[in-house]
């Protein structure tokens, strides 16, 4: 019983790295990576449309994203859709390709990319507590129902608090990598 409870905390922490990693994917640094672009959305059909679904995204070089739409006709909405974005991205199209330059980071921006990072960190963080605050809340609950013995909610206890300290040991890892990552010139 203890057992599913620790492998049900685990499962939600596991999917809180998943979305802080998802996040930090977002966070642009100097270089290009197509995963910057994966939570755009072009009108393709009246539809709004993952841009990885209407055009192949790949790295020219380490500051060049390039962008080959699928359809022609939706070069114009590709660049329109960048353009929109928050991303700071200047599209420049030749022909039926389109080249996205990574500008270089500017102090100010690296820092407010770093907030926003830490600020992801710090809600992934959350939500791991969240996890353990639940689990703990069941072993309470089964000592309460005369399941299991109260020694029995003390080592589940200590079970569930390793492994909320080893998840927040990982959050803070991934949070230096990426800081490292910004500060990077």
């Amino acid at each position: 019983m203890i057992e599913d409870i620790k492998s049900e905390a685990a499962e939600r922490m596991d999917k809180s790295l998943e979305a802080l990693t998802h996040n930090f994917n977002k966070i642009r640094t100097g270089r290009a990576h197509p995963s910057l672009l994966d939570g755009l959305k072009v009108t393709y059909y009246g539809a709004e449309t993952p841009l990885n679904q209407v055009a192949n995204v790949n790295v020219e070089d380490a500051r060049t994203l390039v962008l080959t739409a699928w359809d022609r006709s939706m070069i114009p909405d590709i660049e329109k859709a960048i353009y929109k974005s928050d991303l700071g991205l200047n599209p420049a199209t030749a022909g039926e390709v389109i080249r996205i330059p990574m500008p270089m980071l500017t102090e100010e921006t690296r820092k407010g990319y770093i907030r926003q990072a830490r600020s992801e960190a710090e809600a992934a963080r959350v939500s791991v507590r969240n996890a353990r605050r639940d689990a703990m809340a069941m072993l309470k609950e089964m000592v309460k129902e005369k399941e299991i013995s109260e020694d029995d909610e003390r080592r589940g206890q200590d079970v569930v608090q390793k492994l909320t300290d080893q998840y927040i040991a990982k959050v803070e890892s991934m949070l230096s990598t990426k800081e490292e990552d910004l500060m990077e010139i």
